[in-house]
């Protein structure tokens, strides 16, 4: 049996969007060091604040400012911090019912270990130094010796200057993906310029990539079988929007790529000819990329196109 691959893999985006007026108040406030919620029809402070009440799921506007004190009401130990968490070092996550407040906000603790915290302990916001109008000003909260205290949560009208409007939060995933040893057979051919799928026992389709199991009969697929490396253009789509990190000039095509003795097409970048004049049927093969370990992408072979009946199944 080969060597069952792994490789450290990310998926990262930004995730962009705007602000509506409770949203824009509750993240400017934290810029200015204030703590903004917002109160629902059954008097209770929502901190952070929500746009819609939680009970009736009318909007909700009336916006009141609480402490940047509170009480720790549950907590959990991170012994191992993560790349983009708040702070570097061991550090407990806690939800902080903030004086005024009725309800719990998440964040981290700065906290010498685990025996330090506990649910009732009395805790402060610790503001970034440099603050942009983000959840991200409240650096982490610490301990805190004073009492709680109550009284009335005066009202806000949430009017900043320069308030803020709309935001932009990196979202990423860091995962090890462990591609199993049907696609591990797979990239081991593609190293070795050859293209290699599984053909069902029950069925006879031959599936490109290999997937280990028939998707229609769900039965093992052991049985390894080179395909192409020419194939055909079932479909395709122009792409005319440049992705972040990706050297590739706009427009371009995808398609889906049926080769030669495959009953599933696979998807890959068409090259070497007019975004314009690519089309259904097109014979394709394969440019290895520089590493050679594989496809670049696809180019016209030359030859006539295929007619539909050869791969309309496949569309």
């Amino acid at each position: 049996m080969p060597e069952v691959l792994t490789a450290p893999l990310v998926v990262e985006f930004p995730f962009t969007r705007s602000l509506g007026p409770v949203q824009s108040a509750f993240l400017t406030g934290l810029r200015e060091r204030t703590v903004l919620g917002v109160r629902a029809s059954d008097g209770r402070v929502v901190v952070p604040p929500a746009e819609y009440d939680p009970v009736t799921a009318e909007e909700i506007r009336d916006l009141v400012e609480v402490a940047a004190t509170g009480t720790v009401t549950t907590w959990a130990w991170n012994p191992r911090p993560r790349r983009g968490q708040p702070l570097g070092t061991p550090f407990a996550w806690v939800l902080v019912r903030l004086d005024g407040a009725d309800t719990a906000l998440l964040h981290a603790l700065d906290a010498p270990g685990p025996d330090a915290v506990h649910t009732g302990m009395r805790v402060r916001i610790r503001w970034a130094a440099e603050r942009t109008g983000a959840i991200t000003d409240i650096a982490c909260f610490e301990p805190h010796d004073g009492a709680s205290f109550g009284g009335e949560t005066p009202s806000h009208s949430g009017e900043f200057a320069d308030a803020v409007t709309g935001i932009t939060a990196p979202a990423r995933l860091d995962y090890t993906y462990a591609p199993g040893r049907a696609q591990s057979r797979y990239l081991a051919s593609l190293a070795e310029h050859r293209i290699i799928g599984e053909r069902c026992p029950a069925c006879r389709k031959v599936y490109v990539p290999p997937r280990g199991a028939c998707p229609t009969c769900g039965v093992a697929t052991d049985t390894q079988v080179e395909v192409g490396p020419r194939g055909t253009v079932t479909t395709y789509c122009i792409v005319n929007i440049k992705a972040r990190n990706l050297d590739i000039e706009v427009p371009y095509v995808y398609a889906h790529i049926a080769l030669d003795g495959a009953d599933l097409a696979l998807h890959a970048r068409i090259a070497g000819i007019p975004y314009d004049q690519v089309r259904m049927g097109l014979r394709v093969e394969p440019v290895w990329s520089e590493d050679g370990r594989f496809p670049d992408h696809y180019r016209p072979t030359g030859e006539p196109d295929a007619d539909y009946d050869r791969y309309k199944e496949l569309i």
